[in-house]
């Protein structure tokens, strides 16, 4: 389900406090970043998400990019104790989130996710060739998914799966593991059938049935 926001000529107008409490109240999970935008009432609707919102969040796309122009995860411990946040960048918004160069957190990307989410309280999901999920402690490596799944839209795709699982009670660590692998499952039946060049973004959705289908003890090897 999806929650209007108002908007005008310049885009998204600002989101009150008391606004954000109640678009969260009462929900299983909330994500955001998908299409959102970047500028300052952006800046404020995650803030105070961050502050306010008190189930699973989930971060993705411009949610990022304003939390790293506003430094906004550096407090995540101290906002929203027992609330769970999950972060799912690229490298190009990861590198804005710690200030790395892209080279420097490809050269090292399991000990830089691990130590971000340590620092920040947060689930990481670095999304790449072996997706990173890592909540500073448990660090798994993803080895589902191919190239085909860099198009634009796959990972919405993944957010709206990640958010999925928490809002059905699943633990931040695992929903995102879960997720992840899912997710690229979903992208390695849509290439066999579709190739990876010809992959995009909704093909996800329509092998996402079979992925689970195989994850929960199916005999599904996807299409030929």
């Amino acid at each position: 389900m999806t929650v209007g926001l108002a908007d005008g000529e310049q885009g998204l107008l600002p989101v009150s406090a008391a606004r954000v409490q109640q678009i969260s109240a009462g929900r299983d999970a909330v994500a955001v970043g998908p299409g959102l935008g970047q500028g300052a009432a952006q800046l404020g609707l995650v803030s105070h998400l961050l502050q306010l919102c008190e189930c699973p969040l989930v971060l993705d796309a411009d949610a990022l990019n304003v939390a790293a122009t506003g430094r906004l995860l550096t407090a995540v411990q101290r906002v929203g104790v027992g609330r769970a946040v999950v972060v799912t960048p690229h490298p190009g918004e990861f590198s804005r989130l710690t200030g790395l160069s892209v080279a420097e957190i490809e050269s090292n990307r399991e000990q830089l996710a691990a130590e971000f989410a340590s620092a920040t309280g947060t689930v990481v999901v670095l999304k790449g060739p072996g997706t990173v999920v890592t909540d500073g402690v448990r660090t798994l490596i993803n080895s589902t998914g191919n190239s085909g799944m860099a198009t634009a839209g796959s990972g919405d795709v993944l957010t709206g799966i990640v958010a999925s699982l928490l809002g059905q009670g699943v633990g931040a660590f695992e929903a995102a593991a879960i997720g992840v692998h899912a997710h690229g499952l979903a992208g390695d039946f849509a290439a066999r059938k579709w190739t990876e060049r010809g992959l995009i973004a909704s093909d996800l959705l329509n092998f996402l049935p079979d992925a689970w289908r195989q994850l929960e003890g199916g005999v599904v090897q996807g299409p030929v």
